[in-house]
């Protein structure tokens, strides 16, 4: 057994030490922190639609996640993709011509892919059949007895690429090269961590050991194509001049679910993963809060949740939807998150979406303006996350290590970076939390300018008025950032008249 003894003076200190060892996470490029990214699907004039509400509503977007690129299918969860990884040009016509539209108008396009691949005998409109060319050059997981390990997933079964064959890895960022060459500049790489125990592999590796290891391959195989692209637009820099944004770097980005203890230093960004579109502590918004706190202790610095949660299952006696009021305190909670993305979820019509209607239109085009805000902090914390490995969302106890009340929290508040402090409302029919302000720090609100002065001996609590529109939000006295951020918010005309408080539910 070998290990390592890491020494700090405080919990910065500590994952400044952890992270060094470990890896940290790249800087991202300021395009996506620059707006909402819109999570679409439904084809190419779906998008257009969508995306011409968005523009009545003066919505800041950096990029439309379009997942289903490659076609959809229906299965027993709702509505799920072909896992071929090229475009579907039935589902959407024009597609080179679509993403350049919303190139030149300072959006850029991103995708979805994952390690596994599905058989297309029934799929129509297939150029490249990529199960049967991997399954042909032996690029799969294999099982015992020496055939592609097929492995299951809901109502359809998939060969997953083994990423400890050199063949494999290099074949792969092939099909994301072909990807990339039609304009998109970002995807979510999907899964990595569900290699069968009992698979036998390229290495002749332990499939246990390999299964905690295959995410961090998963996202090494992607970061390496990033930076082989990196280089080679390096070698030939292409920058392009939009009418809203001016220059805009076209670095590539992915995001993934799956990590081990070394992940965070390939991988460019996180998300949570698929939450239940609900209120639940153990599997709902206040998880995603939890998670996104206790992953930036272990290094994983740029996560993010999809707004609304994932999984709506409809069950005769618990039912799983997302509810509207779900929606707007989830896009309130992540617009102080690294990425602001929607995602329509498992079951889109089971589901309120941020297009639904105007009122979730107007919520949505008012969250996307705050977390445009506080655009330049974003990138500062950007910067200390890959220079020092410290997360962008943290827990107080970073900061107020001593604190015994800081101790005990777990999803009901948290800071960005030092200098913002979020109180957001994760119960349903709530309009007011009770906030804790550690002791030797002056808070003020920003939607009413009211200053909460803590003890300097102990910290203090207060119930704070937090209507739909109006989450909790305090920024510490005198600093500019706070000051920055106010004035920001003013310039975008994200309205700061508090309305007058009302009896909780």
């Amino acid at each position: 057994m070998q290990g390592r003894i890491l020494h700090g003076c405080s919990p910065t200190e500590l994952i400044e030490q952890y992270t060094g060892t470990i890896g940290r996470m790249p800087e991202l490029p300021k395009w996506i922190l620059s707006g909402a990214v819109v999570g679409m699907q439904g084809g190419t004039e779906s998008v257009k639609h969508v995306w011409g509400q968005l523009k009545k509503y003066n919505v800041p977007i950096s990029a439309f996640w379009l997942q289903d690129w490659v076609g959809q299918r229906k299965t027993s969860i709702g509505s799920q993709l072909w896992w071929n990884w090229e475009v579907d040009t039935i589902h959407y016509p024009g597609w080179r011509q679509l993403v350049e539209e919303l190139h030149s108008n300072g959006i850029l396009t991103m995708t979805y892919c994952n390690p596994c691949l599905v058989p297309t005998n029934e799929k129509e409109n297939t150029k490249r059949n990529l199960f049967e060319e991997a399954n042909k050059l032996g690029l799969f997981v294999q099982n015992k007895y020496g055939s592609t390990y097929m492995i299951s997933n809901t109502t359809f079964n998939v060969g997953m690429l083994d990423l400890t064959n050199p063949a494999a890895r290099s074949w792969f960022k092939g099909i994301l090269h072909e990807m990339v060459n039609t304009g998109v500049k970002g995807w979510m790489a999907d899964f990595g961590e569900g290699l069968p125990l009992d698979a036998c592999l390229f290495s002749g590796e332990d499939p246990i050991s390999a299964h905690n290891r295959y995410p961090s391959l998963w996202a090494e195989v992607n970061r390496e194509f990033v930076e082989e692209w990196k280089a080679k637009q390096q070698r030939n820099p292409r920058k392009v001049e939009t009418e809203k944004e001016g220059l805009v770097e076209e670095q590539l980005v992915f995001f993934m679910r799956a990590g081990f203890r070394d992940t965070p230093k390939w991988a460019t960004l996180f998300w949570e993963g698929d939450q239940m579109t609900s209120w639940q502590r153990n599997d709902g918004i206040k998880s995603a809060i939890v998670g996104l706190l206790s992953s930036g202790l272990s290094g994983f610095t740029l996560n993010h949740s999809d707004i609304g949660g994932y999984c709506a299952v409809d069950l005769p006696f618990s039912p799983y939807r997302r509810s509207e009021e779900l929606l707007l305190r989830w896009m309130e909670m992540n617009s102080f998150t690294t990425i602001f993305r929607t995602h329509e979820g498992n079951s889109p019509s089971a589901n309120k979406q941020f297009y639904s209607n105007d009122r979730t239109l107007s919520h949505f085009a008012r969250f996307a303006k705050v977390y445009k805000a506080w655009e330049f902090f974003r990138i500062q914390l950007v910067k200390e996350a890959a220079s020092k490995g410290l997360p962008v969302v943290r827990h107080l106890f970073l900061h107020y290590p001593h604190d015994k009340h800081v101790q005990k929290l777990t999803f009901q508040q948290f800071l960005v970076g030092s200098e913002v402090l979020v109180v957001p409302v994760v119960d349903k029919g709530r309009n007011q939390v009770k906030a804790y302000f550690p002791a030797g720090e002056d808070w003020q609100h920003i939607w009413t300018g009211r200053i909460f002065s803590p003890p300097m001996s102990s910290g203090m609590e207060a119930w704070i008025y937090a209507p739909l529109g109006y989450p909790a939000v305090f920024v510490k006295v005198g600093s500019l950032i706070g000051t920055t951020f106010m004035q920001n918010l003013l310039d975008l005309g994200v309205s700061t008249r508090f309305p007058p408080p009302a009896e909780d539910n």
